[in-house]
């Protein structure tokens, strides 16, 4: 594993597809204390004070059929919880499809993006990669008003500091030992785990127009919501309680 220390980026996931590029390795991982452009899901932008999260990428070159790339969502939901309650004793919940909640506040998320790189000079380049976007709130006291009744960190939930190195390697060995399960046996291993963890499963929710009942994961990662009349298969989409 490649891990790369960077003091300020645009964006990690930036980063990591020009290493992708340049024929990076899989695992390659790219940590920065600030991300002048960081983003979410849907263009949103990710912003934190420098020093105060755990940012960072991971290059992935799936050994997954494409039509399971879905589960390396579910793998770093996993990931990011392990590794919450490994450092800081957390407990956390997972909401569909990509944010780490503890007590309803979002205190991770995520965020996959695959693309087929170009090769550069002497690059083999052509294979598909993923990079895997994850950001935790560590050291955060407060959070802007906006954010405040929907944000917490590890530091407003525990009243401790967590390093962000000791964090990142609890997170990359729970990562790994995932994606490792996935890979080997299947989504059913990740399935049932994160359902166990599920904060989504039993609410009521609307995704992009489409409302329900969430009743299940299905195999292959996408959310099953009951409307009292039949099943919708929600692939992806933004999520809200209703």
């Amino acid at each position: 594993m490649t891990i790369v220390h960077l003091p300020r980026v645009d964006s990690t996931q930036g980063t990591i597809f020009d290493l992708a590029a340049q024929d990076a390795p899989d695992r390659t991982v790219v940590v920065a204390d600030y991300q002048a452009a960081g983003r979410g899901r849907r263009g949103r932008a990710w912003d934190a004070p420098a020093g105060t999260s755990l940012l960072t990428s991971i290059l992935v070159r799936p050994r997954a059929a494409p039509e399971r790339w879905g589960g390396y969502s579910l793998v770093s939901a996993l990931a990011v919880a392990d590794a919450l309650a490994r450092v800081a004793g957390i407990g956390a919940r997972l909401k569909w499809p990509n944010d780490i909640l503890v007590g309803g506040r979002k205190i991770a998320g995520i965020l996959l993006e695959s693309r087929t790189p170009a090769a550069g000079p002497g690059a083999a380049g052509g294979a598909a990669v993923i990079a895997v976007g994850i950001g935790v709130n560590l050291g955060q006291r407060a959070f802007p008003a906006a954010l405040a009744a929907r944000a917490t960190s590890v530091a407003l939930e525990t009243g401790r500091a967590v390093e962000r190195d000791a964090a990142l390697t609890a997170l990359l060995e729970a990562f790994d030992g995932w994606r490792g399960r996935m890979e080997r046996d299947g989504l059913a291993p990740v399935r049932a785990r994160w359902l166990e963890l599920a904060d989504t499963i039993g609410r009521r929710v609307s995704v992009d127009g489409v409302t329900g009942v969430a009743v299940d994961l299905d195999v292959d990662g996408a959310l099953v919501l009951e409307d009292g009349a039949r099943r919708h298969r929600v692939v992806a989409g933004e999520l809200e309680v209703v």
